[in-house]
């Protein structure tokens, strides 16, 4: 991004605009903490590393759906003209932080706790806080980050926030029982799940 000229650079806001870089953010922040833990064994930052697993792992997987979803119905949705991107480079910005999220929540993670109303909750206040700042920085800036913000009303924004939150909070109960179906974790379960601790990995199903 600092190597292609682009208007971002020099914008209010950066390259936080971009609901992409947010989630590349959180995931490498959410594995710099992990690999603290892991490095001291401190079951305090493994605490934290998981509940920002929580925020992170069902956002990217919304990126990745959201992107590809719209990408494959018109590409001009979601790349301004602009914009020059590499496969390797969409492929490492759109697809490989979910995999890699998705493999560290199966194999190196304990389960989940949250429910789907309060992971509903969660969603809406990512999904709505991204809309404002979004709104934010047209203000200063005068354009959005993504096309597919300027072709629509500001009901049609809010149709899209509303169902990315949505969208954002299946994928957090899909997540949650995907768990369930490779660690033998569930509903049917509680004593394992309740004396699981952070880090502990993968158990042999019952």
């Amino acid at each position: 991004m600092h190597e292609n000229p682009n208007r971002a650079n020099e914008a209010y806001g950066w390259h936080f605009q971009y609901l992409t870089v947010i989630g590349l953010s959180l995931s490498t922040l959410t594995f710099i903490v992990g690999l603290l833990a892991d490095v001291t064994l401190s079951r305090r930052l493994f605490l934290i590393k998981n509940l920002l697993s929580v925020c992170c792992a069902p956002m990217e997987v919304l990126i990745s759906v959201l992107y590809w979803g719209l990408r494959l119905i018109d590409e001009r949705l979601v790349v301004p003209d602009w914009a020059v991107i590499p496969l390797h480079a969409d492929i490492g910005f759109h697809a490989v932080p979910s995999i890699v999220m998705l493999v560290d929540l199966l194999f190196l993670s304990p389960p989940w706790t949250i429910s789907a109303l309060p992971s509903l909750g969660l969603s809406g206040t990512i999904a709505f806080g991204y809309w404002f700042w979004v709104e934010q920085c047209f203000y200063y800036n005068g354009w959005y980050p993504y096309p597919i913000f300027e072709q629509l009303s500001t009901t049609g924004r809010i149709g899209l926030f509303s169902l990315s939150a949505i969208v954002m909070a299946l994928s957090t109960v899909t997540l949650k029982r995907l768990y369930g179906h490779v660690n033998g974790f569930g509903s049917d379960l509680p004593s394992q799940s309740s004396q699981s601790h952070p880090g502990d990995i993968k158990k042999e199903r019952l």
